[in-house]
């Protein structure tokens, strides 16, 4: 894969599936089960369906939003990569201020995950 997700910052406010020597950050890549075209449509369904979110960048394999918090209005980034060749898909979440989200990064892409296995699109 030539494209790279950010890597994350010291604080706990990121999570990256490419950081894969640094636990606190890792959350896993997304294993495509289905056609890799069937699942980065229904990723970015998923991702346009989210409050509050804006997609800054879209591409044939990369996504870029920008997800605003509802009291405070603090900007978290997230990024997705589609590795056909890998079957994968890579993902990144982070804020762009402060030291601790609550979690609410990972909380993310977790429900992310979620959503993404109901449509039966990865493992």
């Amino acid at each position: 894969m030539k494209v790279k997700l950010l890597p994350c910052p010291k604080s706990p406010n990121c999570v990256s599936s490419q950081a894969l020597s640094d636990s606190s950050h890792f959350v896993a890549p997304f294993a495509i089960k289905t056609s890799s075209d069937k699942a980065w449509t229904v990723i970015n369904n998923v991702l346009k369906n989210q409050s509050r979110t804006v997609i800054s960048k879209e591409t044939d394999d990369v996504i870029e939003a920008e997800v605003t918090s509802l009291v405070f209005r603090f900007v978290d980034d997230v990024q997705i990569l589609l590795d056909k060749e890998a079957g994968l898909i890579h993902i990144r979440s982070a804020s762009r201020t402060g030291h601790s989200d609550l979690g609410v990064n990972r909380k993310r892409v977790e429900t992310m995950r979620e959503q993404l296995q109901k449509a039966s699109v990865i493992e």
